[in-house]
């Protein structure tokens, strides 16, 4: 829906998960000097999505991306230091 509202279409990713439940993710297009926005909640489980979203950044910037903004709607964690 953001990006319907932005007027831009989706990047092409793979995101697969090993037998042993590692996380694989490929960029299917460059985004070589590129501003890339990932939007990522980590609702439960908060734990795999959280990490899944790192490992994007990581692909992101190993693909020379110029700019890597993660847009976190609802962060699992935010809470939990609450007293």
């Amino acid at each position: 829906e953001i990006a319907c509202y932005l007027g831009l279409e989706l990047g092409k990713i793979k995101i697969k998960r090993f037998a042993d439940g590692e996380i694989y993710v490929q960029l299917q297009e460059s985004v070589r000097g590129c501003d890339v926005f990932l939007v990522q909640p980590t609702c439960p489980p908060a734990n795999e999505n959280l990490m899944e979203l790192l490992i994007m950044i990581d692909a992101c910037r190993r693909a020379s991306a110029k700019n890597i903004t993660a847009v976190i709607p609802y962060f699992g964690y935010a809470r939990a230091d609450r007293k």
